[in-house]
Parts: structure tokens; sequence; C-alpha cells
């Protein structure tokens, strides 16, 4: 049985597993199968990270926050959480190869995920001119016009990012009002691929086995057209990974897993929550980070305050898988 075991690996979960290494807790990070490093995975320049003045592409800042928590003994799987039991003193992680986990704690990292469109095409023409990450895709987009829907500040970086391959971008918002800041806008606003398409939405996704174009829709007096496009990049936002978490954790309004103030704290004793998972808000990865940082705090102040003879129970690393 583990001290701590964290579920996650973007910001939030690799700054908790840093600090809990340092500070002797042994934690094993659960790091998923397929989307370890989070969605600065799918980032190109991050320029406001502290300590980088020249920038550093996301991936590369996700392999130092990586070897980071393994320099300071943080053991990690590349495997998925598919059941989670986390009543009582000693909380149980399944992950996807039927292996349990068993620790006195848990930090609950998952970040967010891609928001859909819902509008008819999209699931079947996805990857097939469909996708919601423009540096896993744009390069093959080369020559071509495409669009992308959104207004926040990812819409204007994958606009932006997608001039470097496409011909034309369009940029379909459904207002005139974007949300992106300031500077966001005014670098694709200044951008001559980039065309802004305000007060539009998506109807429908044309194509049969390839996206060929969109059909729109008028916000303010209802006309439809079509946009002949090779490509279409989503970017609406994104909702907060706990699924696996549901009638076991108090959740906000904003679907987001409600802790007590400042703090990283839960509802349930020992279980904690950091990063996007619990921010609706600024979804930064600073602020991620600093948010992992909170929960491997807390979790060291839970796990010094169980009687001795509890923790005496979390015995070696080696020790703590229960086969299935």
């Amino acid at each position: 049985m583990r001290q701590l075991i964290i579920i996650g690996s973007g910001p939030a979960g690799y700054t908790a597993a840093i600090y809990a290494a340092r500070g002797g807790l042994n934690p094993l990070l659960i790091m998923s199968s397929v989307e370890a490093g989070g969605e600065l995975m799918n980032t190109t320049d991050v320029e406001n990270y502290p300590g980088f003045p020249e920038g550093v592409m996301g991936p590369d800042l996700m392999e130092k926050f990586r070897q980071q928590a393994e320099r300071f003994g943080t053991e990690m799987v590349a495997d998925d959480v598919v059941k989670l039991e986390l009543e009582g003193d000693v909380k149980t992680v399944t992950v996807g190869n039927g292996d349990v986990h068993e620790a006195l704690s848990v930090i609950f990292a998952t970040g967010s995920a891609y928001r859909k469109l819902g509008v008819e095409g999209e699931e079947r023409l996805s990857g097939y001119g469909i996708s919601w990450c423009a540096t896993c895709d744009g390069f093959f987009f080369r020559g071509k016009t495409i669009a992308v829907v959104g207004g926040g500040d990812s819409a204007m970086e994958e606009a932006t990012f997608l001039t470097k391959f496409a011909e034309k971008v369009y940029l379909i918002h459904r207002s005139e009002e974007l949300r992106a800041s300031k500077a966001m806008q005014d670098r694709a606003k200044a951008d001559p691929k980039i065309e802004f398409l305000f007060n539009k939405t998506v109807k429908e996704v044309y194509g049969a086995e390839q996206v060929t174009g969109l059909s729109l829709v008028d916000t303010i007096d209802g006309s439809e057209s079509v946009l002949d496009v090779s490509g279409l990049f989503v970017a609406i936002g994104a909702d907060p990974r706990t699924h696996l978490v549901h009638g076991q954790l108090d959740l906000t309004s904003a679907g987001t897993i409600a802790v007590e103030g400042r703090s990283s704290r839960t509802s349930l004793a020992g279980v904690f929550a950091a990063g996007d998972v619990i921010d609706p808000t600024y979804r930064q990865a600073v602020t991620a980070a600093g948010s992992g940082t909170v929960a491997a705090l807390d979790a060291e102040h839970f796990l010094s305050s169980l009687p001795a003879a509890l923790r005496e129970q979390a015995a070696a690393p080696a020790e703590e898988v229960v086969p299935a």
C-alpha cells in the first residue's frame, strides 16, 4: 500500500509528484496510456511560463516536469484509471490492465477534455479533416483552406499556428465579442491569412470521406451559407474530467471538483484535487502547477495527522499492487 497515488500527468499532477516525492511520500503517479503530459503536449510555443524567457515548446516543458518528478523518486505507470473507491481509510485505484493500487491518500489531477460542436458530420469526419489539435494535425493541411471555431485564447492560438501550413484560415465565432486576451486577439487579427467570420455557427460538416465544407448559420438573421474548407479545427473550450468521481466527490455548478477554500481538500478525507479539474476560470499551466503544489502539501499534512498504526500500513512500493 502507498501513502499517496496521483492521478494525472499534466502540470498539476507532475508538480504534485515533485513535491510529494521530495517530501518522502514515495508517490505513484498514474499517467494515462495515451494522454500523458496533459494539454501542453498539444501546444507549440509556451511564452508565459516563468523561467523560460525565450519560450519553450509544450512537450519539451512537460518532459522536464516528468524528469524532475522521476529524479526525486516518483514511480510512474502508463495506464488509465478505470475505477476508484475513495471511501474509507484505504483508497483503491484500478487501472486498465486490472492492477489495483492502494493508498492512504489520492490526488486527482485529470485535467479537462475538449468540447465538441455536436453537429451533423462531426463524429463521422473526426480524423478525416476535423481535429481538436492544430499541432498534431496542422501539417496535413499544407496549402489548404481551413476553419477554426472558437473565440478564446485557444482558438486564436490554433488559428495563428495553422497559418504556418494553411493558405487561408477562417476563424468562426458566434458573436462579435471574443473571449481571448487582447494580445492573442491582436496577433490573430494582424495575420493576413486569418479572416474572422463573426456571428456565425456551424450547422453541419460536409464531406463523404474528407471534409469539403461547412454549413454556417448567421446568429442574427438566421440565414445559411456554405463555406468551402478542407479542414475544421474545434477550439471551443474543455470540460473537467470528473466522470471517475461522480457520486463520490462533491462537484461545483461548473462541473469541477469542489474543494475547501484555497485548499485542495475535497468532500472526502484523504482525497485531494488539483489543476483544471478544480479550475473553470484560469486554466493556465502555471496556475495548475501551483495547484499541484497545494495538493501535495495538503496530502502531506493529512498523512502526518493519521495514527501511526495506519501510516505503518503503507508498505514498500513494490508490495502495493493487488493482482486482479
